[in-house]
């Protein structure tokens, strides 16, 4: 009997769940097997079926309704002659209910100290999710597991064993050979393509699978539950690239709901686009009619002689529904919504929502928002946020789903130099979602890296296939809200979002190559990693620092995030020596030794850049000494008179502009060895930026104000650059 017919034969007989022997043969069809076992109506049946088999045996009971059968004294193991077969039978019939009893499943008994589980299961964003974990009764308390969306790549399948927190099981183990990987992979890929196929399997329980002193992985149960998943239902409509492109480009702009009270919404937002620098044309429109800010204010948006490109709306959420209509005898077809009072307030707000969207889809309007803090070009000086926020232009795209956090993450951007493509607050996408943003960012040649800010997603394979097509060539960067249950609460009623399982996701980042964080700063160390470097090769440090206990702490911080610190070629070592008084390490990190000579570091980090055993350099400490010598000088100024204001203000220009060489000769090495240089300064000042600029230069200085911080973005580096390889194998293996 093939898969189809044991799904149809379990419909006839009213049930969801095959059994499970009818479960080994569904999945025997799909390349998984498992132990020869036999099935048994009664007692004598059994006790054949054992001598047959050969002792020693397991007895279980057979039937759809039993899920957890060690727990319910359904399993007996162990069993060594026909008596045993026997009494096993008897017992199991004590122990359940004759109707639900179908038979008795005569299983030869498996040996080994290692049980895995796999399965798959329907989450209700992202679909079919396969799984492998620790099996066994302890499966549950140890939670031990790895997931990936369907459809799974071979290299996706040696991953999730590989991630395991008891991933040293799968090697060799207490005199037990190592785990048969290809056995695993099989298991696996034979989940996917069920998921793929078999629309009606919604669940699947492989547990355990009993791992042999020679390797050999077995099955030892297995539970098939059908009836259909959840509809993968879209809830938006896709929107076009270019279409949302003209977003960011206007060429004019009316304001509806425009005011005079400084603090409105509606003063805020062209006041701030005004004063930004926006060249294109600004309309302002009340009802009231007169001046704002000395501009005419226009009664509708129906009295403007001239194209509007975008209307920003302000007014109150009960009205918005009106004006859909005199918006499009104007000719304008995209509104940004700032408007809040809809989907999340609750059902009213939701249905609300729904009837604008019905009016603007059938206007041919776009919307995004409502509830938005705006949107940001600062390649065209528009500065249309809620926050007096005016980033760098740059190549970093920002989409947030929390206005407040968006427009904080600006202003941290504003602060660090992180040059930014463009922002949006994209509010609660009841047109445009994230997922449009995705797409669009990829056919922007501008966007080098996107930064986002999430609490959901609308359509959740589109976004996993969208994000793992962007990462391909550009990275990004994810900050997911709602990761604990208070948080989860707060984002549903601060967006009206419905949250997938946290480690679904999580392993939906990974697959899809997003470098997922657990902070809102490390949004921004990424990005400015990801806009200012190369991408490392590898994993492998070489730490220049100014002092050896700093050294040490950030040699430590390597080794937790699974950085390597590799020894000192010799040649290094030699060339070191003469410039190094005879007391430094000779090792890996290299402590300078706190040597005032400005030829020492540009020396060293040149033979760290090109020697071929490290793949980045993490220097700590050079730059920043300025400040201490500032502080130094203004003190012998106070305190010692004999020195005269030239000679003091020289020495503090000498070290200012040494660091200003430093890093413009960082910046050429990296671009000559294609090699990261992850600085931290030995001590900040609030005007100081992470990003450092250097004129005619592809790459710039980054410093961060703590090791932990700059390795912790290499480390997130060395985890895309492991997707990207993960992505040219699999491409290679398709």
């Amino acid at each position: 009997m093939d898969a189809d017919a044991l799904l149809e034969a379990a419909r006839r007989r009213g049930i969801r769940t095959l059994n499970e022997h009818e479960s080994k043969r569904f999945l025997a069809a799909f390349g998984i097997p498992s132990p020869k076992e036999m099935p048994a109506g009664d007692e004598a049946a059994a006790v054949r079926a054992a001598e047959a088999m050969g002792y020693p045996v397991a007895v279980k009971a057979l039937g759809a309704a039993f899920a957890h059968k060690s727990e319910d004294g359904l399993v007996h193991l162990n069993l060594a002659d026909p008596r045993a077969v026997r009494e096993a039978c008897r017992r199991i019939r004590r122990c359940t209910d004759e109707s639900r009893l179908e038979g008795f499943l005569i299983q030869p008994q498996l040996r080994g100290r290692r049980e895995l589980l796999a399965g798959m299961f329907t989450d209700p964003q992202f679909g079919p999710v396969v799984m492998l974990g620790l099996g066994g009764v302890l499966a549950e308390a140890f939670s031990d597991v790895s997931l990936r969306i369907a459809p799974l790549a071979d290299i996706d399948a040696e991953e999730m064993i590989g991630e395991l927190r008891s991933s040293t099981v799968f090697g060799a183990f207490r005199g037990e050979a190592a785990v048969d990987r290809r056995q695993l992979r099989q298991i696996l890929s034979g989940l996917s393509r069920i998921a793929l196929s078999c629309p009606d399997v919604s669940e699947i329980d492989i547990n355990p699978i009993i791992v042999s002193s020679d390797g050999t992985a077995q099955i030892a149960d297995a539970l098939i539950v059908a009836g259909g998943r959840p509809a993968q239902k879209a809830t938006s409509v896709a929107v076009a690239p270019d279409r949302l492109g003209h977003f960011f480009h206007p060429r004019s702009i009316a304001f509806v709901g425009a005011s005079s009270q400084i603090g409105k919404w509606g003063h805020m937002l062209f006041t701030l686009t005004a004063s930004g620098g926006y060249e294109g044309r600004i309309y302002l429109v009340n009802p009231k009619g007169g001046t704002i800010a000395g501009r005419p204010v226009y009664r509708s948006v129906a009295e403007i002689e001239g194209k509007v490109d975008l209307a920003v709306v302000t007014i109150p959420a009960a009205g918005v529904e009106d004006m859909i209509g005199a918006l499009a005898e104007k000719g304008i077809r995209n509104m940004l919504l700032v408007s809040s009072g809809f989907a999340e307030t609750g059902e009213a707000g939701r249905q609300r929502e729904e009837r604008l969207v019905s009016a603007a889809r059938n206007a041919g309007i776009l919307i995004i928002g409502p509830n938005t803090m705006g949107i940001c070009n600062p390649h065209i000086h528009l500065y249309c946020t809620g926050s007096h926020v005016r980033p760098l232009a740059g190549g970093t795209a920002v989409v947030a789903q929390s206005g407040n956090m968006g427009t904080q993450l600006l202003a941290f951007a504003e602060q660090q130099g992180i040059g930014i493509r463009g922002f949006c607050g994209s509010g609660n996408e009841a047109m445009v979602t994230v997922e449009d943003f995705l797409e669009g960012f990829e056919s922007d040649s501008a966007t080098e890296n996107v930064m986002l800010y999430v609490e959901s997603v609308k359509d959740g394979p589109r976004f996993f296939q969208s994000a793992r097509r962007v990462g391909r060539t550009k990275p990004i960067v994810l900050l997911k809200g709602g990761r604990s249950g208070a948080g989860h609460r707060a984002a549903v009623s601060h967006t009206g979002a419905m949250g997938s399982d946290t480690r679904v996701f999580d392993s939906m980042c990974r697959q899809a190559g997003i470098v997922a964080v657990e902070h809102p700063m490390d949004l921004l160390d990424l990005s400015a990693a990801f806009s200012a470097l190369p991408t490392p090769a590898g994993n492998r440090a070489a730490i220049l620092t100014l002092g050896g206990g700093w050294g040490v702490v950030t040699a430590d911080l390597c080794a937790d995030y699974g950085i390597e610190v590799p020894e000192l070629a010799d040649a290094i070592v030699s060339t070191l020596d003469r410039i190094l008084p005879f007391y430094w390490s000779r090792a890996n990190p290299v402590d300078i030794v706190g040597e005032r000579d400005n030829t020492i570091p540009m020396v060293a980090m040149e033979e760290l850049l090109k020697w071929d055993g490290c793949d980045a350099v993490i220097n700590l400490g050079i730059v920043g000494r300025r400040i201490l010598l500032a502080r130094l000088l203004s003190s012998v100024r106070r305190a010692d008179p004999t020195y005269s204001e030239g000679m003091l203000s020289g020495a503090g220009q000498m070290l200012e502009d040494f660091e200003a060489r430093y890093i413009a000769h960082i910046a050429a090495l990296m671009e000559r060895y294609q090699k990261p240089v992850f600085g931290v300064s030995l001590i900040t000042e609030a005007q100081d930026r992470t990003v450092v600029p250097v004129e005619d230069r592809l790459y710039k200085g980054v410093f961060y104000p703590t090791p932990e911080r700059a390795v912790k973005a290499f480390a997130r580096m060395v985890e895309y650059r492991r997707f990207l390889s993960r992505s040219a194998a699999a491409g290679r293996q398709r």
